[in-house]
């Protein structure tokens, strides 16, 4: 995901989150984030956002660091996950 300075915007979580209209569904910023092509870990960020519907842009953006550490993405307690949705071939293991 984008965090720095001079990185496409389109890898920003923030960036798809602009462009909803409030008040709006999770599901309603994850089908924007996908209409705009956001890449996957970006798609899966928003899935991990922890309510169901929110007011405003501001809302989501607060809810960014639970969001955060539900998806462990960069950080140095939990592994990058690049598909929650993926299934595995082998029902035995766990994702």
């Amino acid at each position: 995901m984008a965090r720095g300075i001079g990185e496409n915007p389109a890898r920003s979580p923030a960036w798809h989150v602009a462009q909803v209209e409030f008040p709006a569904a999770r599901d309603e910023i994850i089908e924007t984030a996908e209409d705009s092509e956001a890449p996957a870990e970006v798609i899966n960020f928003l899935k991990s956002l922890p309510k169901e519907r929110y007011q405003s842009q501001e809302e989501v953006l607060r809810d960014f660091a639970e969001a955060e550490r539900r998806f462990g993405a960069g950080t140095a307690e939990g592994p990058a996950r690049p598909n929650i949705n993926h299934v595995d071939e082998d029902p035995k293991r766990h994702p």
